[in-house]
């Protein structure tokens, strides 16, 4: 025989406790994953920019993630992104690269209208280009090539470039630099990591002088596949490379909650006296003096001058202590900031412009190989 009404259960204040414990718990893992996981739809359209003939088989990627398209034969693309920032970057053989910055806090209903121009070669730079060009390049500036555009941190170690002859060595005497430039796209397999990436890189450049490097360029990311163990070993190593990185340290800044993931951000001060440096806390970076936000999505933050960012939940390999002859009893992460001209930052961490952001000491030890890109979340939290 069967029975039907209201069942009524009495709970002890203990158990009511502990259910709303555990629902917070549960609510609050439901949120992490809707913010990792929700997306919106961009659609739009390449085209000539002197004709207006739709141009098929365009790539259109998500700069520095693992989200790309091509177009069909009326030229139109369409793609579903994680929510936040990005930077969509418009290629097509013959013709200028187009970028252009996207949010989900736009009015993303309207297709996007992405003109190229074809490309125009001056007779000039393709003089310098021969005239200077180092035959065996490769195996002359391979190995520095491979440090300062990959790193030389223990997973940009197991970074295989599989084409190393698209690249182009060009050095001048009168300025004594070297110049690296490729034609296509760099493969990168990291083995570190799991990654597979092929960089559009338009210049790197070394500058024997000032010792200074430099390179510019776009990221897209496959995943590689492998065996379960394997993909367990990357899991743990991805958010070993996550955890104190820039991406980390955005989400986080975006997040409020510097603090509770420990970072602490100081100002840097030069004594006109003596010419020693101070270090001013920043006990509010939250103030709406330097923290607004610019629409419903993003934040602004209006930061200026050099900053020191201590990460105190991870300490410094020690490859980086010794290479840089410090203490090797040294328990944090530090790395100094220098913010031009204040940026902004969308919920999955991409920041804008990326230019008025420059990183050095521990951060610009750690380069491409041990990136992530911008659609990488932790399952941990």
């Amino acid at each position: 025989m069967y029975s039907s009404g209201l069942k009524i259960v009495i709970f002890t204040s203990h158990q009511l406790i502990s259910m709303k414990t555990i629902l917070s718990i549960i609510l609050f893992f439901i949120s992490i994953t809707l913010s990792a996981q929700s997306s919106f739809l961009i659609k739009g359209k390449v085209l000539d920019d002197s004709t207006g003939t739709p141009l098929d088989g365009a790539s259109v990627l998500c700069q520095n993630t693992t989200k790309g398209t091509m177009t069909d034969k009326e030229g139109a693309f369409k793609m579903d992104l994680p929510s936040g920032g990005h930077l969509l970057v418009i290629t097509y053989t013959g013709y200028e690269t187009e970028s252009i910055r996207i949010s989900s806090s736009q009015d993303n209903s309207n297709d996007i209208v992405v003109k190229l121009k074809k490309k125009e070669k001056k007779m000039e730079e393709v003089v310098i280009q021969a005239t200077t060009e180092v035959k065996d390049g490769w195996n002359k500036y391979g190995k520095q090539f491979r440090d300062y555009f990959l790193g030389s941190t223990p997973n940009a170690q197991q970074c295989i470039i599989t084409n190393p002859d698209s690249l182009h060595f060009y050095f001048s005497k009168k300025r004594n630099r070297l110049k690296v430039k490729a034609e296509e796209p760099v493969v990168i397999m990291n083995y570190a990591l799991g990654y597979k990436i092929q960089y559009r890189l338009d210049s790197f450049i070394y500058d024997y002088t000032t010792k200074f490097s430099t390179y510019t360029g776009n990221a897209f990311y496959t995943e590689i596949d492998s065996a379960a163990e394997q993909k367990q070993t990357w899991k743990k190593n991805r958010e070993q490379a996550y955890y104190g990185s820039r991406l980390h340290f955005m989400r986080c800044y975006y997040d409020s909650t510097l603090s509770d993931n420990g970072y602490i951000l100081e100002q840097i001060k030069t004594d006109s006296a003596t010419g020693k440096f101070n270090f001013i806390k920043l006990e509010q970076p939250y103030d709406s003096s330097v923290y607004t936000l610019v629409d419903s999505v993003d934040k602004e933050v209006t930061l200026f001058g050099k900053y020191r960012l201590t990460y105190q939940h991870a300490s410094m390999e020690k490859e980086y202590l010794t290479a840089n002859k410090y203490p090797l009893t040294s328990k944090y992460q530090v790395s100094t900031l220098e913010f031009i001209n204040g940026f902004g930052i969308s919920e999955n961490g991409f920041f804008y412009e990326q230019t008025e952001v420059i990183n050095s000491g521990y951060w610009a030890w750690k380069i491409l190989g041990d990136q992530l890109p911008y659609d990488y979340w932790p399952e941990s939290p």
